[in-house]
C-alpha cells in the first residue's frame, strides 16, 4: 500500500526472480519427493508480476494503488482490523521498550521493529502454528505476533525471571518452544544453519504435503553476504528442504547501504546460484507480505521447494536504540517517515470504510493499556535467582560442570 517507487528497485506488490532455466531432478533421498523443474507454487509466484499493475508516485498522497485497494476490498474487515491492531501493538511496544531502555530498565543491546510492522505482521499471518521460526536479534514484534504474552516479552527485556527465556536471554535472545520461536540470535547469520538443520529434521521425519511443517528463517540484508547464508541455501537446494528464507531489507546493514555492500542489491536474486526462486515484495504492504509468504510456505511444505523472500521496508530508528543514525540523509529519513506503514494502513482502512475513526481510536487505546500492563508486569517481576545461574547451561546433566560463583572459596580447608 506504500509507494514502492519511493525506494529504488521496489515493486508494487510481488515480483518473482526469473529462474535460470529448468532445474534437473534432484537426487532422491529418504522421505523426499523429487524436485520438479518448475513447481506450481513457483509458477504462481512468477505469474504475480504479470497480474500486478505498477503503482504510481502519487499513491502516497492520494491513497492506495489500484492493486492495494483491491487487496483491501477482498479482505474480511475483521482480518484487516486485527492486522492493524497487531501493527499498533508492535509500534507501541517498541516505543515503550525504547523509553524503558533510556530509563535503564533494559540493559545490553536493544533493536526495534519500528517501521517494519507491516512486514512483521504479514509474515506471522502466513506462518502456521505448527511451523518453526528462527529470527535475528530484531525480534520483539515477531514474538508478539506469534501470540506470546506481551508481559513475558517485556519481562525478558527487563531481564526478569518471568520472561520468555527466564531473564537470561534479554532483548536479542527471545525463545519460546511452545510458540515454536527458536530464537533470537545475537550473531549475524547465526540462525541460518540451525534453521536449515530444523528443515532437514522435518524432511527426514515427515512427508511433504499441505499439512506438513515448514521453517521460516529471518535475516537482515547484510546477512546475505556471509558464508553461512550461501552454504545453507546450497544445502537447502541440494536436499530439497521445507524452508523459507526471508530477508528483511531495510536498505542498511547497520550503517552501510545495500548498494555499497552487495554486488547484487536485489537480494531476492541471491538464491539464483542455487536455483532457489526469489520473491521481492513491498514490506510496507501487510497483505502483499502475507500473500508472498503464504505462497512461499506452500512451496516449501507441499513441494519441498525452498524459497527466498525479500521484504523491502525502512526502519524509523537507528540500528539499535543507542544509534543516532547520523549516516542517513534528511531526505532518506523523511522518506521513511512518509512511508510509515502504521499511519498509512490506518488512513487506508478509514478511507475504504473498513473501520471508522472511533474504532481505530478504541484499538489504539486498548493496545496502550496492554503495553502499560506489560511494563508494569515486567517491573514488578523478580530477577532470576542466583542459585539458578547454571540451571540452563546444558539441556541434560553433564558431569563435573562448574558451579562456583565469584564469591565462593576456591579451596575449602579441612577442619
Amino acid at each position: 500500500m506504500a509507494t514502492p517507487q519511493e525506494r529504488p528497485g521496489r515493486t508494487a506488490r510481488v515480483r518473482a526472480t526469473p529462474e535460470p532455466g529448468a532445474r534437473p531432478e534432484a537426487p532422491k533421498r529418504r522421505r523426499s519427493a523429487p524436485r520438479a523443474p518448475a513447481t506450481p507454487a513457483v509458477q504462481a509466484v512468477q505469474a504475480a508480476q504479470a497480474t500486478t499493475p505498477p503503482a504510481t508516485a502519487a499513491d502516497t498522497e492520494t491513497g492506495p494503488s489500484a492493486a492495494a485497494a483491491a487487496a483491501l476490498a477482498a479482505e474480511p474487515p475483521q482480518v484487516l482490523a486485527d492486522y492493524y491492531r497487531q501493527m499498533v501493538l508492535v509500534r507501541v511496544f517498541e516505543q515503550r521498550a525504547a523509553e524503558m531502555y533510556t530509563r535503564a530498565k533494559i540493559g545490553g543491546y536493544c533493536h526495534l521493529n519500528l517501521g517494519e510492522e507491516a512486514t512483521v505482521v504479514g509474515l506471522m499471518a502466513a506462518l502456521e502454528r505448527r511451523d518453526y521460526l528462527f529470527t535475528t536479534y530484531r525480534e520483539h514484534g515477531y514474538a508478539l505476533c506469534r501470540g506470546i504474552d506481551p508481559g513475558r516479552v517485556m519481562a525478558e527485556l527487563f531481564g526478569k525471571a518471568t520472561g520468555v527465556s527466564g531473564g537470561w536471554g534479554g532483548s536479542m535472545h527471545l525463545f519460546d518452544a511452545g510458540a515454536r520461536l527458536l530464537g533470537g540470535y545475537g550473531i549475524v547469520g547465526g540462525q541460518i544453519p540451525p534453521a536449515t538443520g530444523a528443515a532437514l529434521a522435518i524432511a527426514y521425519r515427515s512427508d511433504p504435503g499441505e499439512d506438513a511443517e515448514a521453517v521460516m528463517c529471518l535475516m537482515g540484508d547484510g546477512t546475505t553476504n556471509i558464508g553461512a547464508f550461501h552454504e545453507s541455501l546450497n544445502l537447502a537446494a541440494i536436499w530439497s528442504l521445507p524452508i523459507v528464507y526471508v530477508v528483511v531489507n531495510n536498505g542498511l546493514g547497520m550503517g552501510t547501504t545495500v548498494q555499497a555492500a552487495s554486488g547484487e542489491p536485489e537480494l531476492s536474486r541471491r538464491g539464483a546460484s542455487y536455483r532457489i526462486p526469489g520473491v521481492r515484495v513491498d514490506g510496507d504492504d501487510v497483505i502483499a507480505v502475507r500473500d508472498a509468504a503464504r505462497q512461499a510456505l506452500h512451496s516449501a511444505r507441499a513441494e519441498r521447494q525452498p524459497v527466498l523472500v525479500e521484504a523491502v521496508s525502512s526502519r524509523l530508528r537507528g540500528h539499535s536504540v543507542v544509534d543516532p543514525a547520523r549516516y542517513r540523509s534528511a531526505e532518506d529519513t523523511e522518506r521513511a517517515r512518509r512511508l510509515d506503514p502504521v499511519p498509512t494502513l490506518r488512513s487506508h482502512l478509514i478511507q475504504a470504510g473498513v473501520v471508522d475513526l472511533a474504532a481505530v481510536t478504541a484499538i489504539e487505546a486498548e493496545v496502550e493499556d496492554v503495553v502499560a500492563a506489560a511494563v508494569a508486569f515486567a517491573d514488578e517481576s523478580p530477577p532470576p535467582a542466583v542459585a539458578d545461574l547454571f540451571a540452563h547451561a546444558y539441556a541434560t546433566p553433564v558431569p563435573n560442570t562448574p558451579h562456583r560463583l565469584p564469591a565462593d572459596a576456591v579451596v575449602v580447608s579441612e577442619p
